[in-house]
């Protein structure tokens, strides 16, 4: 009887190829990425994954020819297919942007009525505009959106934007936010139990890798007296742990900082008391 395993879906090339293979192999999933292979097999877990274009993921995702996709949120949304979103990935973060020639008057979303805009997101765009009752004449294109307003082809361009220096070079500002996007693992409804139970490994792995990303291990020197202050200042898990130190009067204080409040509370520790503060990355981190 074959073995029970995950099919994965993967971008073959791109901006998410490297970091969804990062992950995995953080998940503890040995993969063979060789140059040009189209489909290969973990050796250490029962998955296949398969390199293919970003924008054919979902629909081989709800076929079932792939069980799972790694996958920008905006390819999901755009593709308006019957997927579930297992879980956010944290990376590949980008934003679906609408852009303006810099020398148009722009005040409000209103100044986008009856304008032409190009974007390789039509359905999103749409979307978008309905809620907001513009009417607004969108011009699909695959590729180099932002020359569009340039060579006369549109008033504004909606296109995917990271750092904006593509619109600044293009003679063009950004005027709206559309949508905020990053990678997600996606799966169809056509998973067997055996196969949830996997995916429910897969998930434990992801988020154990996500959380230690989030997270810093901080370990410090405390007078006793100053304690409970610096107990105070630290969330952790549950609660720091101490230990004496050989020298009479002082703990090591060792607990869990999010990233998010880490500079805050460094510079709060080091101001009651706390010496020799040392910080360590966390590889993984299960709750």
């Amino acid at each position: 009887m074959p073995q029970m395993k995950l099919r994965i879906a993967i971008q073959k090339s791109g901006r998410l190829h490297e970091d969804s293979i990062k992950l995995l192999k953080e998940c503890g999933i040995d993969i063979n990425n060789g140059v040009n292979k189209l489909k290969t097999e973990a050796t250490n877990f029962p998955l296949e994954v398969f390199f293919l274009r970003d924008d054919d993921i979902p629909q081989y995702v709800e076929d079932g020819v792939a069980d799972l996709g790694i996958v920008g949120e905006n390819v999901v949304l755009e593709k308006n297919r019957p997927l579930r979103t297992v879980e956010k990935l944290g990376f590949g973060k980008c934003r679906l942007a609408m852009a303006v020639p810099k020398s148009m008057e722009y005040s409000s979303i209103r100044d986008l009525q009856g304008q032409r805009i190009a974007t390789s997101y039509p359905v999103i765009v749409n979307d978008f505009l309905r809620k907001l009752d513009i009417q607004a004449e969108i011009h699909e294109i695959s590729g180099s959106v932002e020359i569009a307003p340039g060579i006369g082809l549109a008033d504004a361009i909606c296109d995917l934007v990271s750092s904006g220096s593509t619109l600044f070079m293009n003679g063009l500002k950004e005027v709206e936010t559309v949508l905020r996007s990053e990678a997600v693992l996606v799966s169809n409804d056509k998973l067997s139990p055996g196969q949830q139970q996997l995916l429910a490994k897969l998930q434990f792995r992801i988020q154990a890798v996500k959380k230690a990303k989030n997270n810093k291990y901080v370990l410090l020197n405390a007078p006793n007296d100053k304690l409970p202050e610096i107990i105070g200042l630290l969330p952790g898990m549950k609660s720091p742990t101490v230990l004496p130190l050989a020298e009479e009067g002082w703990s090591s204080v060792h607990s869990v900082l999010n990233e998010n409040d880490f500079w805050d509370i460094i510079e709060n520790l080091k101001a009651a008391g706390a010496q020799g503060i040392l910080v360590v990355p966390i590889e993984k981190m299960v709750v």
